[in-house]
């Protein structure tokens, strides 16, 4: 491990000011911690936040609730406000790592996690995420857990996030500081497809911070399903994920969310496909066009090519147990 100086700042000015391209800041460290051990970053300085005033979660004027980004996962997922308002996200949080990992990651760290290609791990090969320019072995390698949709020929890694779905299907706003200012940045705007620079995941500048999360006033307190298809029920990432949202008058759908894991760069949606379930009676026929239409521009590779089938039937379960209610689906501990 590189040496780095460490600074545990009291404010979020005095942070961002002493952010820049070579340092990091670091929270609960569940993930930046394992890429520092294995060399896959070295920053030269930690930023620690931990000291910061970004740890409640409170009500907005609007009606919604903002989430201070030091609230830790598991915090987030047994809060009263969001397993009343937000069941789908409580039910994705559960869903991802350990009870262990969910005590300390925050949900701030959570949005920026890096993939867990096996190639970017490994700093004996290449790979563009990791040395811009070196390649990608994952493309004509082993790519079982790989992208599907939205890749690049500069990458075909994935975004390992579950509760990163579940806030793209409800429309969280991620609001960040710098030395610029405060911004505001729609969810689904937030992480980036790959293209010719997957080193960048997201829209941060290097001096930028995570400061919370805005969910809009809930709209799917009812009718939802986080669904996790992985090689093994504990501790694993997602092969397909979906998140998905309905709200219903009677059996006809008033408005839809879908939203896939594990199977892009980043949370996949498709609102226009959303909007063709808009005014619709709820069926598997229905469904099936959906799950089709989702991934009708999916490019698998070699070894992956079960997730196209696996991600259909997959959404069409989702939506289906979404729509007899959240008594077919809720969480266990």
């Amino acid at each position: 491990m590189t040496p780095f100086s460490y600074h545990k700042p009291s404010s979020v000015s005095e942070a961002v000011n002493l952010a820049d391209q070579a340092s990091r800041f670091i929270a609960g460290g569940t993930n930046l911690v394992d890429l520092m051990k294995e060399n896959v970053v070295s920053p030269t300085r930690l930023i620690d936040i931990t000291a910061l005033a970004l740890n409640g979660i409170e009500q907005t004027s609007s009606g919604g609730v903002m989430i201070g980004a030091l609230v830790s996962n598991a915090d987030l997922a047994w809060h009263p406000l969001i397993e009343q308002r937000y069941p789908l996200l409580s039910q994705a949080i559960l869903a991802g790592a350990s009870p262990q990992l969910r005590n300390m990651a925050s949900t701030g760290g959570n949005l920026l996690q890096r993939t867990r290609c096996y190639y970017f791990y490994d700093t004996g090969t290449p790979c563009n995420k990791r040395e811009p320019g070196s390649g990608c072995p994952a493309r004509t390698g082993l790519n079982r857990i790989h992208a599907i949709l939205g890749a690049s020929d500069s990458c075909v890694a994935t975004h390992p996030s579950d509760m990163c779905v579940a806030l793209a299907a409800l429309d969280a706003v991620v609001h960040v500081e710098g030395r610029a200012g405060q911004r505001r940045i729609p969810f689904a705007e937030f992480h980036r497809l790959p293209g010719d620079t997957p080193e960048r995941d997201n829209q941060l500048s290097a001096d930028e911070l995570i400061t919370g999360i805005e969910l809009p006033p809930p709209a799917f307190e009812t009718h939802y399903r986080y669904l996790k298809i992985r090689d093994r029920a504990s501790y694993a990432f997602a092969l397909v994920s979906v998140a998905a949202a309905l709200k219903l008058d009677g059996d006809v759908i008033q408005d839809a969310r879908v939203a896939l894991g594990g199977v892009a760069h980043k949370p996949w949606r498709n609102e226009a496909v959303e909007a063709t379930l808009k005014g619709q009676a709820v069926s598997p026929a229905l469904f099936a066009r959906a799950a089709d239409a989702l991934l009708q521009q999916a490019t698998p590779l070699k070894h992956n090519a079960f997730k196209v089938a696996l991600g259909k039937r997959a959404i069409v379960r989702a939506l289906t147990e979404a729509a007899a209610g959240a008594s077919t689906c809720r969480t266990a501990p």
